[in-house]
């Protein structure tokens, strides 16, 4: 019995020093979960039976390990659920409403977050090993990464609640955050505060949309969400859903921006999240003009890379044709109209078409 004690007493200790590290180590909130994954693997089921994840066919991948935490790591019996926020600016709605502009997406203006975080979770995961060199633990870190499912994960942990716009919501912070998490065969005590559900009757996310992806509360239908279409969406951006991206070229934050929890939210203190190359409120056109080499250089550890120079230009040409009638605009266009991407070409000679009609009618 008393050995008992003894090593409860001992998992209290580590589960306080581990809060306290991860503080230090730049998270905002550490909270450890047993999660039960049943219901959020029922609503997964759901929402793929009903194809609202578009061409991300790894949605669907993995079978169980995506909800049964020790099928993806072995002797997994808790998760190390984190928090980092990461609002750097103001400019969100400035921006938005300057169709001279492009708007990116908060979250990809600084270092790449998978980077940042992944490095903090590994140092974190370190002084757990090195405080208990005794025990052979089974652990790995993941970020936005492999089959996790976060959202359910950090509710459980009582880092927020799952809004009507599907991301996490923490009354303190908002919803400007990144996740993280550690799976671990340490049986450390649980954390059981949680935070209650707080949207109420407030529909502002949903109404906000441009292109309506939430056919109801709590569900989206990444087809026609603008940041599905802008960075995990291949091919041609359907013609309909076109006029109403306006000039957002990379993501979107509209349900975030328009969310009264955001009040709450506060700047980051990461350096690694500021923006870089005036990417919080950069010209259309300047981006336009990137060649492939630039791209690549100011989008070195950048989130942005991953959709390549081809979707770039793609992107941004619609944001180009959503702008006022412009001669200049509609000569860069024209300075691309014979681009060897085809995928580029049908978005510009849309664009160049869009350009005209406006010019005309003015």
């Amino acid at each position: 019995m008393h050995e008992l004690i003894g090593e409860r007493e001992k998992l209290d200790n580590l589960a306080k020093k581990i809060r306290a590290w991860g503080s230090d180590l730049g998270f905002q909130q550490v909270s450890i979960v047993e999660p039960n994954l049943d219901l959020a693997s029922e609503r997964l089921h759901q929402w793929l039976a009903k194809g609202f994840q578009g061409s991300m066919a790894w949605m669907s991948e993995h079978g169980d390990k995506r909800y049964v935490v020790n099928k993806l790591v072995d002797h997994t019996v808790r998760v190390i659920s984190v928090r980092m926020d990461y609002l750097a600016d103001d400019k969100m709605i400035a921006v938005l409403k300057d169709d001279n502009k492009a708007y990116i997406s908060r979250y990809a203006l600084g270092r790449d977050y998978h980077k940042v975080i992944r490095n903090r979770l590994a140092a974190l995961m370190k002084k757990i090993e090195d405080e208990i060199p005794e025990l052979e633990l089974s652990q790995r870190p993941f970020v936005d990464s492999a089959p996790v499912m976060e959202k359910p994960i950090a509710e459980q942990a009582g880092l927020g609640w799952i809004g009507k716009n599907t991301l996490l919501l923490n009354e303190d912070a908002g919803s400007w955050f990144f996740l993280g998490e550690i799976y671990t065969s340490l049986k450390l005590p649980v954390d059981s505060q949680k935070q209650d559900n707080q949207c109420g009757k407030c529909k502002a996310c949903i109404t906000v949309c441009p292109t309506d992806a939430f056919p109801e509360p709590y569900v989206l239908d990444a087809r026609r969400c603008i940041s599905y279409l802008t960075i995990e969406h291949k091919e041609a951006i359907p013609e309909e859903l076109r006029p109403l991206m306006g000039n957002r070229i990379f993501g979107c934050d509209d349900c975030q921006i328009s969310c009264p929890w955001n009040r709450f939210a506060t700047p980051t203190k990461e350096d690694d999240f500021t923006p870089r190359h005036n990417l919080d409120s950069p010209s259309m056109v300047t981006l336009f003009n990137w060649e492939p080499e630039e791209f690549l250089d100011k989008t070195q550890g950048s989130p942005i890379r991953r959709i390549g120079h081809e979707r770039w230009l793609r992107n941004i040409a619609v944001g180009l044709g959503n702008a006022k009638g412009s001669e200049e605009i509609l000569l860069q266009l024209e300075a691309k109209a014979e681009h060897p991407s085809a995928l580029v070409r049908e978005h510009v000679e849309w664009a160049i078409r869009q350009q005209q009609n406006k010019l005309k009618s003015e």
